[in-house]
Parts: C-alpha cells; structure tokens; sequence
C-alpha cells in the first residue's frame, strides 16, 4: 500500500462514527448490511449516515452493491489487510511479529 493511500483510509477511520461503521462491516463478513440496517444498529438517521459511508467508501474501505431497493455495504477486507500490512511492514526489525487479518473475502466494488 502506498503511503497517501494508507493517509487516507486512516483519516477515513480517524472519526468515532466511521469506525464504528467500518467495525460492524468487518463484523457482518462478505455479505455486508443494507444502509437502513447500519442506521438502525447505529442509531442515527439515514441522512447523516450516508455522508460517513460515502467518506469510506472513496478511502476503498467500503464496497457497495445494489440489491433490489437497498444498497448493500460491504468491508473492503484486501485494504483493511492492506493497511494493516503497511503499518507493521517494518514492525520487529523487518520481521513478522504479528499475524495479519486471515479475512479475505473478495467483494465487489
């Protein structure tokens, strides 16, 4: 991962809301959550959720597909491994220290 892309999906993340969303993503696995269920667990309205998915969606943290009426959101697990190869690359002298994320669901865009 290149260091502006990693700047970005940290600052993506760098917000209390965004994360919380993202967690759950993460949690949900590859079939993701429709927008009205992540407002729903989130407790907020659909309006002000949209402007934080959209934000990790353009970081690549988030994929989306459209199913029927509702738009699924899905963690983008290869940039989620990604950045976290990227922030322990020269952890413990070059050598690997901790295991990386084993999640790689493959998810549409």
């Amino acid at each position: 991962m290149e260091t502006d892309k990693a700047l970005e999906a940290l600052a993506a993340l760098a917000h209390a809301i965004r994360l919380a969303v993202f967690r759950l993503l993460v949690q949900a696995g590859p079939e993701g959550l429709p927008a009205g269920r992540i407002a729903e667990l989130m407790e907020m309205p659909p309006s002000s959720l949209s402007f934080h998915l959209k934000e990790l969606h353009r970081a690549g943290l988030l994929a989306s597909r459209q199913e029927g009426r509702s738009i699924i959101y899905v963690a983008q697990f290869e940039t989620m491994n990604a950045l976290l190869g990227y922030l322990t690359d020269n952890c413990c002298g070059g050598n690997p220290c901790s295991p990386i994320s084993s999640c790689s669901f493959a998810s549409e865009s």
